[in-house]
């Protein structure tokens, strides 16, 4: 893993190389996805006055239903022992924005959402026949509209003066999700890991989308798709004292979809959720 090949999403070889990416190291960088130009950007600036406000505080999450505002060092990865740098915010389908934010969070959502229908699809068609009959229903039909998919926004902020040893922004973790769909963020930081325990950097420049496997696809797939594990690294220098933001959108099975003859999406999600601390 020496390096990522960035996919034009408009390209006519676009789902063969997409779909051979995420089979082999689990992440993809797409060039040029259908999302309209300063629309990230825009959404980062409506989301840094929320984090500027201690208004923030009147939407801390309910643990049962996973949505608002979680405070900063609130979450942990697995097998973790120090709390992440972040702050964050879930935000699912069909629900109301803290006030002061504008329509760009909601446009963004959606084209995120029709992105995330056309690369399951090039999973679910570009994978070997045994693979594609365990995707019951199609990949896309156990997503649409599933009430578990979730924009996440995240804010990284200015690095404190010392920082214990070993603890960073987002620690070593997999998602637990199918995929998942990540605008290029305000700051570098985004690591993988090889299959050797070697770290590269994702090269996510700005208006690229990168996207990764889950946990989920993972187990639904056999394995033939696998979860990465990666991590957000503190900067250096003059950018410690700059905040993050990323958007990550985690889409996720409907909560009775069976990801292996044992064990349905909900009872996964609760189980990650416990050994994060998060419920």
């Amino acid at each position: 893993m020496s390096g990522f090949l960035r996919i034009d999403y408009q390209a006519p070889t676009a789902a063969v190389e997409f779909t051979a990416s995420l089979h082999n190291i689990g992440f993809a960088v797409l060039q040029s996805p259908p999302i309209p130009a300063g629309l990230v950007e825009q959404v980062y600036a409506d989301w840094q006055s929320f984090f500027s406000s201690d208004e923030k505080f009147n939407y801390t999450f309910d643990p049962q239903r996973q949505r608002g505002y979680f405070p900063f060092q609130m979450e942990r990865a697995k097998n973790q022992a120090h709390p992440d740098l972040k702050e964050f915010f879930h935000l699912y389908a069909r629900e109301d924005l803290p006030p002061g934010l504008g329509a760009a969070t909601w446009v963004l959502f959606q084209a995120l959402i029709r992105i995330g229908a056309d690369l399951l699809t090039w999973l679910e068609a570009y994978c070997p026949p045994e693979i594609q009959a365990r995707f019951q229903p199609s990949l896309v039909k156990m997503t649409q509209d599933s009430p578990e998919t979730l924009l996440r926004i995240l804010h990284y902020p200015p690095l404190p003066k010392t920082v214990p040893r070993g603890v960073v922004r987002a620690a070593a973790h997999e998602d637990v999700n199918l995929i998942t769909l990540l605008p290029a963020a305000t700051q570098a930081g985004l690591e993988v890991q090889d299959r050797h325990g070697a770290w590269y950097r994702v090269p996510a420049e700005a208006g690229d989308l990168v996207v990764n496997v889950g946990d989920m696809l993972q187990l639904a797939s056999q394995s033939y798709y696998c979860s990465t594990t990666h991590q957000v690294v503190n900067p250096e220098d003059t950018l410690a004292g700059e905040s993050r933001f990323s958007l990550p959108l985690f889409i996720h099975p409907h909560p009775d979809v069976q990801l292996t003859p044992e064990i349905t999406a909900q009872a996964y999600l609760q189980q990650r959720l416990q050994e994060i601390g998060l419920l």
